[in-house]
């Protein structure tokens, strides 16, 4: 079955700890819905750096991808319908849906 990656960009922190926690509930529970569709269910990155083409390093990313997910699913569309549903959505964050392809060798 194809696997899509889905990539947490943007979104807005919690204005307190319970709305934090209200969120992460919700991302959890939507997570858990998964069930085994989900391959990776949840990945977020921390101390991003990025090496430019001239081999200088500068600390942060040159997005603001905060993480990804890595599902199974029959097709993009089903991969969508599936991100639709995701919580990050509702912290004014937004998702990036592909499909990764398998490398020979």
């Amino acid at each position: 079955m194809p696997q899509y990656c889905i990539v947490y960009i943007g979104g807005n922190p919690p204005a307190s700890p319970e709305e934090g926690k209200l969120h992460m509930s919700k991302y959890m529970n939507w997570l858990s819905s998964l069930g085994d569709s989900a391959v990776s269910p949840a990945n977020p990155l921390k101390n991003t750096c990025t090496i430019f083409p001239d081999g200088s390093i500068s600390k942060g990313g040159q997005t603001t991808m905060s993480g990804f997910t890595i599902i199974e699913a029959q097709s993009i569309d089903a991969a969508m319908a599936i991100a639709r549903a995701c919580p990050f959505l509702d912290v004014g964050g937004s998702l990036e849906v592909s499909e990764l392809i398998k490398m020979s060798g």
